[in-house]
């Protein structure tokens, strides 16, 4: 079981290499595009990443800026149900993969979570409204002092 919580992972140069980045895709509830969708069209960008279909979405590696560029266009896709973050370890990290461990990984509910959350910001995204925000005043001292001599 110890290895389960320690893996020695045998990292590639890639993986010590600062400039290297991974993003997770997540698709929102009701997005118009697949996750195989998503993947294909990474790899017609034609860009030096390393690219992994996943049941969320996808995962994306590779020099920040081809991942950016990638991200850019696939995000045209279907901009309002398209949705990254980072992730700290590369695709098939064996300290983050499920298939080397005993379980869901690390992070999974916290994404399970957002994941629920992601439909009612896409809705907001496709449904904006102008908000008028009021100014917020200070509490008047009078009224403080009244209920501080009431009690």
């Amino acid at each position: 079981m110890s290895h389960n919580l320690c893996p020695r992972p045998e990292l590639s140069k890639e993986d010590w290499d600062p400039d290297v980045v991974t993003r997770m895709i997540i698709l929102a509830p009701g997005a118009r595009v697949s996750e195989s969708e998503i993947v294909s069209e990474m790899h017609m960008l034609d860009l030096p990443l390393t690219i992994k279909n996943t049941c969320y979405g996808a995962m994306v590696s590779g020099k920040e800026k081809d991942v950016k560029k990638a991200l850019e266009e696939i995000r045209k896709l279907d901009p309002n149900h398209i949705f990254t973050k980072d992730r700290g370890f590369a695709p098939g990290d064996p300290r983050r993969c499920r298939g080397q461990r005993f379980g869901p990984r690390e992070g999974f509910h916290q994404m399970e979570k957002e994941f629920r959350l992601l439909g009612d910001v896409a809705d907001a995204l496709e449904k904006r409204k102008d908000v008028k925000v009021s100014k917020k005043h200070p509490v008047d001292i009078d009224l403080v002092k009244n209920i501080m001599n009431e009690s």
